[in-house]
């Protein structure tokens, strides 16, 4: 995909129907084998607890769920074959195809949505996506508390229809069924615990998890009953590879076959001739930003200190000569999401003024604030370059120089989950096309994934007339008000907005892309 998509999403349709719209990349390899490379190691095997873009697109291609986005970035049907929604959008009715089976055979029922929903979101598992991600259906928080095991909006019909009732009209409910937490898993398979290895990862999907060595490689096989055809790989293989450096040279003596390039590395690739033919940029619905936890850093409680931070950040620097010309984010509605707005100005770099803002919250020139850690990605550039950039910023403009640490993924993914970190730079990719995905979901006072202790009730009550309106317009106006006191309120610090650079080795046929990156490679071809 060479471009930016701004949508208008399925998700505020009230009806809809599956096209097959499903999965075009492309592979290298010999005996129709695709190779690439996952960055870190699986943090699950289990859609309910993924939380990471590498691990959902391994098990996209095993699992699946009702609906999920295609090629154009509109809802599509996956087990669902059509739905429909009533009362203005409170109340959603699906009817499911009638060929989906299991990996085993066994043919899908409602009886297995249903069950898969209430295993997401039961105590076993407590799942934090599941949480947050299926909190609008009636009756899911209780069981998410523990103090019910079915959940009372999710009702089945009849073997192939299911109906889902909201606590309210809700414009992006389809978009939240695209989540891996929303994905039907075999209840005979699994069980309620957390699957972690291959047996009890049984789903529906165009391949299967046949192996799966821990910090090693994943390897899938096609699913040769697929619902929608077999599809024309045989098999995929995803070994576990930090090392950026390792990642290139073996895309470069063709033991991977696709590669997402790290910053440090585009000045070579753009200069070989024969990689450059090689590489496209593909736009990402993702912002990435630096946070400001409240509740174990308790200046940034003040709005002055965390907008003096945010003012002092010279972003530009950071996205033009460390990033290379990644595109700059002000606000946290990323393009390609309803409600962006290009050439929004969000706060000023403006170091006076920061300094200024310090002095008058009882910091001048940064004295009586404690030490503040600073925790990045570790085996990423991209995050040391920008938390390098940061640093500098915050040490030259307001006399504070910051207590870098890296750390593992899995590690940093458990210190942030558990509200640990002070300051940090992280992203967010969209999990739906929507402006509610990028606020409420993220930073309003009940959400769980709240973890920075950021309150705003002006802030609250924009977010909630944009989560309740049905009128597109109207709900987009007040998504941006929200955006508007969030950002000057300096309760998050956009840097910049995603775009990757990705090697395809010209063997690799039939790779299709959307706004979050690779569909599942059912049509993939090798040479």
């Amino acid at each position: 995909m060479n471009r930016l998509l701004v949508l208008a999403i399925a998700a505020v349709a009230l009806t809809g129907c599956g096209n097959g719209g499903f999965s075009k990349r492309s592979s290298t390899a010999s005996a129709g084998t695709f190779r690439y490379t996952l960055s870190a190691a699986p943090t699950t095997l289990d859609p309910a607890k993924v939380q990471d873009i590498d691990t959902t697109d391994l098990l996209a291609n095993v699992f699946e769920g009702l609906v999920s986005y295609d090629d154009k970035n509109h809802i599509v049907g996956q087990i669902a074959e059509s739905w429909k929604g009533t009362q203005g959008g409170k109340v959603w009715t699906f009817t499911l195809r009638p060929n989906v089976k299991f990996h085993n055979g066994r043919a899908v029922t409602a009886d297995d949505v249903k069950w898969s929903f209430e295993r997401a979101c039961g105590d076993t598992l407590s799942s934090i996506t599941a949480a947050n991600y299926l909190r609008d259906i009636v009756g899911a928080t209780e069981v998410t508390k523990g103090q019910a095991k079915q959940i009372s909006g999710i009702k089945v019909i009849d073997p192939k229809t299911i109906e889902f009732t909201l606590d309210k009209p809700r414009a992006y409910f389809l978009g939240k069924l695209t989540y891996p937490c929303a994905f039907v898993v075999a209840k005979e398979a699994c069980g309620l615990n957390q699957i972690n290895d291959v047996k009890a990862a049984v789903g529906t999907g165009p391949f299967r998890l046949t192996k799966f060595d821990v910090g090693q490689q994943a390897e899938l096989e096609a699913n040769k009953d697929y619902y929608l055809g077999a599809p024309k790989l045989q098999r995929i293989i995803r070994p576990i590879v930090l090392d950026a450096s390792t990642r290139m040279n073996m895309y470069k003596n063709g033991e991977i076959d696709m590669l997402t390039v790290q910053r440090q590395d585009l000045v070579a690739v753009e200069r070989d001739p024969k990689l450059k033919a090689e590489l496209v940029y593909e736009p990402r619905p993702a912002v990435f930003y630096v946070g400001l936890n409240q509740l174990t850093y308790p200046p940034f409680r003040d709005a002055r200190v965390r907008r003096a931070f945010a003012m002092a950040i010279d972003r530009t620097r950071i996205c033009h000569d460390l990033l290379q010309g990644m595109p700059e984010a002000h606000g946290m509605i990323a393009p390609g999401i309803i409600g962006y707005r290009e050439g929004y100005a969000g706060l000023p770099y403006d170091p006076a003024g920061a300094r200024k803002l310090l002095a008058d919250a009882g910091y001048p020139n940064g004295k009586g604030l404690p030490p503040l850690q600073f925790v990045f990605r570790a085996s990423t550039p991209d995050s040391q370059h920008v938390s390098e950039g940061v640093e500098s910023s915050l040490r030259q403009n307001l006399n504070f120089p910051l207590k870098m640490q890296s750390l593992e993924w899995g590690s940093f993914l458990d210190a942030r989950n558990k509200g640990k970190l002070q300051s940090y730079f992280l992203s967010w990719y969209a999990d739906y096309l929507d402006p509610q995905n990028f606020l409420s979901f993220l930073l309003t006072s009940g959400s769980p994934q709240n973890r920075d202790g950021y309150r705003n009730p002006e802030f609250d009550r924009l977010c909630e007339l944009g989560d309740t309106t049905v009128d597109e317009p109207t709900r987009l106006k007040y998504y941006q008000q929200a955006e508007d006191v969030l950002i000057q309120d300096g309760g998050r610090v956009p840097i910049y907005f995603g775009r990757d650079a990705i090697l395809v080795s010209p063997k690799v046929h039939g790779i299709r892309n959307n706004l979050f990156g690779q569909l599942p490679h059912t049509t993939v071809t090798v040479d």
